[in-house]
């Protein structure tokens, strides 16, 4: 059997051309955390313009009333499609999974779960799989 991932969502990073337009608009500021010599450090981040402060590698959220005032939205984008006989499963994961697992590779190792009915081996395996990625980076 040929699956296929079709996402239904996307990453909100701060320096998508769309989210840091709206950061730069309401005063904030994109770019990496730095080493004390200056040399960046990891993703791109959501800063206030004067302060380093708050940090948030992601332009979307909720709750967060440092990182709002200069740009993070809590709203989501999402994207309609119609399910039908041949769409198998869907999965929900945090950008913990989403960060380090591509779809392609989700589908991959979750297809195996579902054909064995095992829906909690599927979660554990991609949580395992992430992690252990997280942990190399």
């Amino acid at each position: 059997k040929v699956w296929v991932a079709t996402p239904l969502s996307r990453d909100h990073k701060p320096d998508d051309e769309d989210e840091y337009q709206r950061i730069i608009q309401r005063n904030g500021r994109v770019e990496p955390f730095r080493e004390p010599n200056g040399d960046p450090i990891g993703p791109a981040r959501v800063w206030l313009r004067n302060e380093n402060i708050p940090g948030l590698a992601m332009s979307r959220s909720f709750g967060d009333r440092v990182a709002a005032s200069v740009g993070v939205i809590p709203e989501p984008e999402i994207y309609e499609t119609s399910l039908n006989e041949d769409d198998k499963f869907i999965i929900l994961a945090s950008d913990g999974v989403w960060e380090f697992l591509p779809n392609d590779k989700v589908v991959e190792m979750v297809a195996h779960y579902w054909v064995n009915n095992d829906p909690e081996g599927a979660a554990e395996r991609l949580v395992r799989e992430s992690v252990a990625l997280w942990q190399q980076e």
